[in-house]
Formats: C-alpha cells, structure tokens, sequence
C-alpha cells in the first residue's frame, strides 16, 4: 500500500512475467484500461516503468479479496444480503466488460482472489484486461490458456476456445462459492462433497439446493438461494451456446427475468479429476524458460493438464500488498 500525491491510497502491481511489448505499446495498453470505468471495477490510475520492470498502479480496497473473506482466518463476516449483491455486482462487471466497454475484454482469470471489496463492501474485479500485458508472442488465441483450475470452463481447458462464455462458466463456479462459503475443491470433505460443481448438482437433482448454503450463515433468504444456484448451474454448463451471458444474468439475479430450468450437469469438473485446484497447465516445448505461475503460451492445441501449486517468484504482487493471496 501508498499513497499518491494528492494522499489517494493505492496498491501497486509489478508484473510477475516481463511484457515483451515496447514501452509506447505498453503505455498505450495501460490507456486504454485506465479509461474503462465502472463501479465493479478496480480502478487503475497508471503505471509506472523504469528498464524492463513493468508496476501498475490500482486504487487500494480496503476490504481486500473475496476468497479471504469466505475461505480465509477473518473476521470479516458476509451475510446473505452482502453475498447476493457481490455476485450482481461481479456480474454487472462483466457485463459491463464483454457487452457495454468501447474496448471488449474478456477477463480470462474470474475467480475469488480476483475480487475485491472496498469499505463498503462493493465488489471490484482486479486484473482485467491484463492478458497482453504478459507476453506479446504473435500466438493465435485458440493457442493461449490462462486461467486457474477450477474456473476454466472445458472448451478453454480442452481446446484453447476463447470467448466471454469463459468467464460466464468462471462466473459460476465463483457464485456458488459464494453461496456455500467454500472453494470449488475441497480434499478435506468426503468424496461426494469433494467438487463444489458435482455436489451443487446432486443436490439440485434432489430438490436440496438449500443444504448448499454456508452453514455459517444465520440466516438467508432460501428463494434467493435457489435463483443464484440455478443461475450458477446455467452458465457451468458444458456447451458454450447453453450458458447466457452476463446481461441475461444479472436480469435473472435482479429478479426481472425468470431462471431457465437447467436440465444438463455441469461440465469439466464433473470429467476432469485433479489432485490440486491451484492452477492449469499447459506444455509442450513452447513453454520451455518460460513462467507458468500464471499462464502458458503453446503452438500446440494438444493438452496435458496437471495441477501445481503456484511458486512465489520474490516479485510483491498487487495481491501481496493487499494482503490477498494467490
């Protein structure tokens, strides 16, 4: 954390994988984010460069990331009322992001760390539009994954196929973390209850969606429980064409249009087993010398997915300033 000339707190950034773009070309990149402005978005107010090192500079939010404030030791509590708005508010962000932007971004890496909170509580996606930011290689988008498990959707993790349908399915898996107060896998919980997706669609298929919520809750406000999750379970789905897209969900959050009835199990995680939720890998010789802590370019559309945990490169994080880990 610092603070501006004019005492505006802020949280800097440095980019943990060097940017093989010029500096007119990133400076460029960085205007055309600073000008996307919406009130679920973290703001960035600029940059700063000096050599090779690349630090971008983002308002602070004083409540910092989601995922600490449902998984982490805080004594930030989230009643249902404040959960619900998070997820309309994520989702008028991305809305906003793929539908209303004069520049159209597709996030790529929705999730809870990527979720702040301000004092109010007001959610504010971070690291949006960042992707051309980390390497500039003239690699085809249907050749580039990044993303962390968990949050990818399977035409993305199998196939490398981009498009705002990504985030959508990403969305879902962060709504229903929200409502259960749990991350998507859990190696703790008994097996049946060890994927967040499989164990929200067991109890849908039962009529029991309302066991999903966080047990830690007083109390909630069961219609509102069963419209997030039905609306979570639709934009999980397998094929891209069957989720809506994030106007049609914040309509159906707001309560003015009505949840379609989900009839199909959620994809990936439901075919795909992994021993760590931490992040997606893709290899092949391309990848060589290069960081995959956040994301993997490859020329290859052949997968091999593992999990790995993510390692510290000694470089602060804006995550780390924050206090927010990744």
């Amino acid at each position: 954390m610092g603070k501006l000339g004019d005492g505006r707190a802020i949280a800097v950034k440095q980019l943990s994988v060097a940017s093989r773009q010029g500096k007119s070309q990133f400076v460029a990149e960085i205007a055309t984010i600073s000008a996307v402005q919406h009130r679920n978005l973290v703001k960035l107010h600029g940059c700063c460069i000096e050599g090779a090192e690349r630090l971008l500079v983002y308002e602070y939010l004083e409540n910092k990331s989601l995922d600490q404030a449902l998984f982490g030791q805080r004594s930030l509590t989230l009643d249902w009322a404040t959960r619900y708005e998070i997820c309309s508010g994520v989702a008028r962000g991305l809305a906003y992001l793929h539908e209303e932007s004069r520049v159209r971004i597709i996030h790529r890496d929705v999730k809870a760390s990527n979720v702040l909170l301000d004092a109010d509580l007001v959610p504010k996606i971070s690291d949006f539009g960042l992707a051309k930011l980390y390497d500039d290689k003239k690699t085809h988008i249907s050749t580039r994954v990044a993303g962390t498990i968990g949050y990818l959707a399977p035409e993305y993790a199998m196939r490398g196929h981009l498009t705002e349908k990504t985030d959508v399915f990403a969305f879902g898996v962060l709504a229903l973390e929200t409502v259960s107060g749990r991350p998507n896998s859990d190696p703790s919980l008994d097996e049946e209850k060890l994927y967040l997706l499989e164990w929200a669609w067991h109890l849908h298929e039962n009529n029991q969606e309302i066991e999903l919520a966080d047990p830690k809750l007083i109390e909630f406000n069961e219609e509102e429980v069963k419209r997030l999750i039905g609306v979570a379970l639709l934009c999980t789905q397998t094929l891209p064409s069957l989720r809506p897209s994030m106007s049609r969900v914040v309509a159906m959050l707001c309560g003015d249009m009505e949840v379609s009835t989900v009839t199909a199990k959620p994809g990936y995680l439901t075919d795909w087993k992994f021993d760590d939720i931490t992040s997606f890998v893709r290899t092949d010789e391309a990848t060589k010398g290069t960081d995959t802590s956040h994301y993997t370019s490859s020329s290859s559309t052949s997968i091999v997915a593992e999990a790995e945990h993510l390692s510290r490169n000694g470089k602060p994080l804006l995550h780390d300033l924050v206090g927010e880990g990744r």
